[in-house]
């Protein structure tokens, strides 16, 4: 009797064309990707006053700074070979669309050079913003043609972010200066300076480890770990950025979640009404005005209705802008303006001498122009439309033989959502030789190389119907 193509385990019928792609080796996985390595930024040793003294809109270097692009010229040459040699570079066309996008968004930030008042420094920086991206387009052509295991590079991404947290741990004993902040009336700040961006890293774990848990793809107990080293990391740094960024991402997890099953839909129900329980009674224990004290790091009024001085540099550079619509020039020019010096920008220049508009928006806005802003805001509007399209639950019922890259697009789409709502209050998302640059990038890879494995998909079911 001829066997059946199909085999059933655990009372539900498996399909072997559904099994997803065999898991790789920690060691395999990076260096047929080495794209994910990016994500550690790399850490670099730098005391927060290194550079004070130095016009940081000017061209200066020096043992770290070409560490660091050595660590992104590497993947990127291979990348370059790879495209070079490859038999074809076969993309759907939605994928391009997004590309195209971001390269233009690159040939802006390289005219910006022109009129950037550090040429070199703003030249610099565009190159490395083309090493990323073709890092990205090197991923999407490869997956392309051999998709990876996408629930891996999810677990991968959080090595790695693991990873980064561990050397900012290690960093502490010997050199606390340079990760951990200390101020009068605040307290600790677990930033991690330049040796990693724990309010980054930490959501970061904290996002795939819950995602993990609720989709049980793998142990509750180590998911549940992580989850708890991410939590706690989130909170030690004092971000309210990142705090809130993650809890709205966590919300939209949970809705998400409970819409799956009824029973999903009870403990969903269930575990809120617990929450406002504990809330209330610890509103109750405690009294109100002194968790909005904490929750607030002592500020003054003024100083949180201006998000730390933030909105002063926002206005600033709108202001600038508008009689300047091309934009300052690429990194340099916010630099250089000295814009915001005595509000926000101080965090930077204690803890880098580097400054910045704290807004992943209104950077774009001051690098090269409103075009420059627009561009940006339609990119991220179609990887969103892009992920959403085959995130939906029809499009995974269809597209059964994909259900591995449906949760790498979901979980990659909150972890986008995190990476915008944060990038309200900082610039690290859109400014390279930042990690938050680096997590975003490979997040964005991710949803467009999983899309293009559901496109696959797609294509080879209609061909057989048809």
């Amino acid at each position: 009797m001829k066997q059946s193509a199909q085999r059933i385990t655990n009372g539900k019928t498996e399909n072997p064309e559904e099994k997803p792609s065999r898991r790789l080796s920690s060691l395999k996985f990076f260096v047929r990707y080495p794209i994910f390595l990016l994500a550690l930024g790399p850490p670099i040793f730098r005391a927060p006053n290194a550079l004070r003294g130095f016009d940081t809109s000017q061209a200066h270097f020096d043992i770290w700074s070409v560490f660091q692009v050595a660590w992104i010229a590497v993947p990127t040459v291979r990348a370059i070979i790879r495209l070079i040699f490859a038999r074809s570079l076969s993309i759907p066309k939605q994928i391009q669309a997004v590309l195209r996008l971001a390269f233009f968004l690159g040939l802006l930030y390289l005219i910006s050079v022109i009129y950037s008042p550090g040429r070199v420094i703003s030249a610099e920086f565009a190159v490395l913003y083309s090493f990323t991206m073709i890092c990205v387009v090197e991923f999407v052509v490869d997956v392309y043609r051999n998709p990876p295991n996408w629930v891996q590079c999810l677990f991968q991404l959080r090595l790695v972010a693991i990873l980064g947290l561990i050397i900012v741990l290690l960093t502490v004993p010997f050199a606390p200066d340079l990760v951990v902040n200390f101020r009068p009336g605040v307290g600790i700040r677990f930033l991690g300076g330049t040796v990693g961006t724990v309010y980054v890293i930490c959501p970061v774990i904290a996002i795939i480890s819950a995602y993990s848990f609720l989709h049980s793809l793998e142990s509750r107990l180590r998911s549940t770990a992580f989850l708890l080293i991410g939590m706690i990391g989130t909170l030690i740094t004092q971000w309210r950025g990142a705090e809130i960024a993650l809890l709205v991402v966590c919300v939209v997890l949970g809705v998400g979640w409970a819409k799956t099953s009824r029973r999903a839909a009870y403990i969903s129900i269930s575990a809120f009404m617990a929450f406002v329980l504990l809330a209330g009674a610890v509103v109750g224990a405690v009294r109100p005005e002194r968790i909005w004290k904490t929750f607030n790091r002592g500020q003054s009024a003024e100083g949180i209705a201006t998000l730390s001085g933030r909105t002063g540099t926002w206005t600033e550079v709108i202001r600038y802008s508008i009689d300047h619509p091309q934009g300052m020039g690429y990194i340099a020019g916010i630099r250089w303006s000295r814009i915001g010096s005595g509000s926000a920008a101080s965090m930077h220049a204690r803890l880098n001498n580097i400054g910045g508009t704290d807004s992943s928006y209104l950077q774009n806005l001051a690098d090269a122009g409103w075009l420059c802003l627009a561009l940006y805001l339609i990119m991220l509007a179609k990887i969103i439309v892009l992920g959403l399209r085959f995130a939906k639950k029809a499009a995974l019922k269809t597209l059964a033989i994909d259900r591995v890259a449906g949760h790498a697009i979901r979980c990659a789409l909150l972890l986008l959502l995190f990476c915008l709502v944060t990038g309200i209050d900082t610039s690290v998302f859109v400014t390279p030789l930042s990690q938050g640059f680096y997590f975003q990038n490979i997040i964005i890879a991710v949803v467009l190389g999983a899309s293009t494995s559901m496109l696959i998909s797609s294509r080879s079911q209609n061909n057989r119907l048809g």
